[in-house]
């Protein structure tokens, strides 16, 4: 990956189907958040697609997976999968995995054999759709070891979710396990563990705020929404108390980097902040550049 080269880093984006053409989400799930979130084009890319995809924008992307079989019955696409076009193109994707809390013992043996033997650099938790609190030490803790052990990334949605929006009792999917303040826990209990809040937390946009101000170790990424959406305050900490904490993130497929970026140029970020959440920050929390 040839940094000078790229002109963004998206922290946040979906492996939503395998090769063997196997979807992470149910087909109500599915077709619903395409609607919440109006999705143009291909919702189901494959991995060497969204290489192309972006390796077309000069952008690097991190990727990943989202394992709720525990909550949702469907098999996820296999993290192995992911890190290895990762490593097949390691010129735009940055492997990240998701494992399900409630494997316990088993999930913690696999996240380490992901680290060490297939190059992953970060997991991604959903708790709202995985049905924990990310607080919760019997289910949760093991897992947060080996991620700090590692200097790996804890990647954590926050606030609510497309997914389950607009199905009868969304889906059976709960709100009230992605308020951050949870996560605020982990930064205590973990405090070397390198954490990432992702999204605009509505309705939790204040208390994502004050555990990023709060804790060194947490940043937040921008995914999920439009930038014309943003709260302000939300805008006013990243143009100073949080300008090396946040990061451009789109959720691509259902949002596009080219969609997020365009609405971005009209905000209100300073020049010399634009590129810190564009590339530097995610370019440093990765480890792609000196410290």
């Amino acid at each position: 990956m040839h940094l000078q080269d790229l002109v963004a880093i998206d922290v946040h984006t979906h492996a939503e189907v395998s090769s063997k053409g196997h979807s992470s989400l149910d087909d109500d799930l599915h077709d619903a958040s395409s609607a919440y979130f109006k999705v143009q084009g291909n919702r189901k890319p494959t991995l060497e697609e969204t290489a192309a995809y972006y390796r077309e924008r000069r952008m690097a992307a991190v990727i990943f997976t989202v394992d709720a079989e525990s909550a949702t019955g469907t098999e996820p696409v296999p993290n192995e999968e992911v890190a290895e076009a990762a490593a097949a193109n390691a010129d735009v994707l940055i492997p990240f995995a998701s494992i399900d809390p409630f494997r316990g013992k088993a999930g913690v043996r696999q996240a380490r054999r992901l680290v060490e033997e297939y190059g992953v650099k970060g997991f991604k938790f959903h708790p709202s759709v995985q049905g924990f609190f990310p607080n919760d030490r019997p289910v949760a803790y093991g897992l947060y070891e080996v991620i700090e052990e590692t200097g790996t990334i804890a990647l954590f949605h926050t606030g609510q979710t497309g997914i389950g929006a607009g199905v009868p009792g969304g889906g059976g999917i709960r709100l009230k396990y992605s308020n951050p303040l949870h996560v605020d826990d982990v930064a205590v209990d973990f405090p070397q563990l390198k954490i990432i809040l992702a999204h605009p937390s509505f309705p939790w946009q204040d208390e994502a705020l004050a555990v990023a101000t709060h804790k060194p170790g947490v940043h937040i990424d921008l995914s999920g929404w439009s930038p014309k959406y943003f709260p302000p305050q939300l805008v006013q900490y990243a143009n100073t108390l949080l300008q090396d904490k946040v990061l451009f993130g789109s959720d691509f497929p259902v949002l596009t980097p080219d969609r997020w970026l365009a609405d971005f140029e009209r905000l209100s970020i300073k020049d010399a902040v634009r590129p810190k959440i564009l590339k530097e920050n995610a370019a440093r929390l990765l480890g792609l550049t000196q410290p």
